[in-house]
């Protein structure tokens, strides 16, 4: 009979269990741990993510009739107390910090986007996660509710999150955004609830472009126009007034007003972008609705509304291994050339995550697994 380690030992092969260790080390806090570990604390939350688990208890009883898979993983069956103190008390930044090893890998597997253009695009938003006041009484902020934002730079080569961070709900999105190291060259794609005239002029010095709205209290003066078809209605070079503008050394920017057929509502574009064709301008604000798409589904399939633990620590952790969750499973697709949606993915590893089959065959939807010859994953990190 042929012999296969279990899909989640697969799985986890893609994160080198060194890497894992190091950044362990690097983000500890306190006394050595003895009975339980940084690495059973993210098997244990893995699993929790890619099975749908809601409680602590939960997760105790599903890795206690997985005792004999465990053991090959390095890991075991944990207590619930023993997980909920680790939660609390190690720095999530354990987990922060391997998602950004897993983005990098991630990104690098990416086929990147559509458009005919080469630059990098990059999308960027916040997003509120609702938590109860009741039990989370440190993330009130208005109106007796509590929240956390948070802020994503998304690629769209491959719509992955490269960018992240969290924070209280009215810490400033521009900031944010002039805080990532954007390539030269690369197209940042935001609302215009995240202009600042700071960040518009940054990056343009850092020869970086950016497709914004314009706000409509803005006062311009058009400095030249240019011949506009296919749905433009104005393109232009303008330069906007004000003081805020002066002391922010704001450069002349280019405006494309598009006017949109099928709702007959007129938008107006804000670019530093003198290159590109209008109606690429219009296009590629449209493809921003990408990271609503994303949001929509981390929130919808992974675990980000219920929370194994009260303080911001477990939260966070929690947050960050949910993030972590859909790299790998944005790795796999890539690196493998899979077609189908990270959702499929994500149902297939559900129903299968402790049996003994081949990961690829079972991500391709294949019924029979082939004769095993190593099982030799791609390692993600180094």
């Amino acid at each position: 009979m042929a012999h296969y380690s279990s899909v989640f030992s697969q799985l986890l092969r893609l994160v080198p269990r060194h890497v894992f260790e190091t950044l362990a080390g690097e983000h500890h806090t306190g006394a050595a741990l003895r009975c339980m570990s940084r690495w059973k604390q993210f098997v244990a939350l893995l699993a929790a993510q890619l099975t749908g688990r809601q409680s602590l208890r939960d997760i105790e009883s599903m890795l206690r009739t997985q005792d004999k898979q465990l053991y090959h993983l390095g890991s075991g069956p944990v207590a619930r107390s023993s997980l909920a103190r680790v939660n609390a008390e190690q720095p999530y930044t354990l987990f922060e910090a391997l998602f950004h090893r897993l983005a990098a890998a991630t990104q690098r597997a990416s086929p990147g986007h559509h458009l005919r253009f080469k630059n990098p695009l990059f999308s960027f938003d916040g997003s509120l996660i609702e938590l109860s006041l009741a039990l989370f009484p440190w993330a009130h902020f208005a109106n007796r509710k509590a929240a956390l934002k948070l802020h994503v730079g998304l690629d769209h080569g491959g719509c992955l999150p490269v960018f992240a961070t969290l924070t209280a709900p009215h810490a400033s999105e521009a900031e944010f955004v002039r805080r990532q190291a954007l390539p030269k060259g690369s197209i940042a794609v935001f609302d215009k609830g995240c202009v600042s005239f700071a960040l518009l002029a940054d990056l343009s010095r850092r020869g970086v472009f950016f497709v914004t709205r314009l706000k409509e209290h803005n006062r311009v003066r058009v400095v030249a126009r240019r011949e506009v078809r296919r749905g433009v209605v104005a393109d232009e070079t303008i330069e906007i007034l004000g003081a805020a503008a002066r002391r922010a050394q704001l450069p002349k920017l280019r405006r494309v007003t598009y006017l949109d057929c099928a709702s007959a509502q007129r938008y107006e574009f804000l670019t530093n972008n003198f290159r590109l064709a209008a109606r690429t301008i219009a296009d590629l604000y449209k493809e921003r609705w990408q990271i609503e798409l994303f949001y929509k589904w981390i929130k919808h399939n992974l675990r980000i509304k219920s929370f194994l633990g009260a303080t911001t620590n477990a939260v966070l952790t929690q947050i960050w291994v949910a993030l972590c969750t859909y790299l790998l499973l944005a790795y796999l697709k890539f690196s493998n050339g899979l077609h189908d949606s990270l959702q499929q993915l994500l149902r297939r590893l559900q129903i299968n995550l402790f049996h003994r089959r081949d990961l690829l065959t079972l991500l391709r939807g294949e019924a029979r697994d082939p004769p095993p010859k190593g099982q030799q994953n791609q390692f993600v990190l180094v």
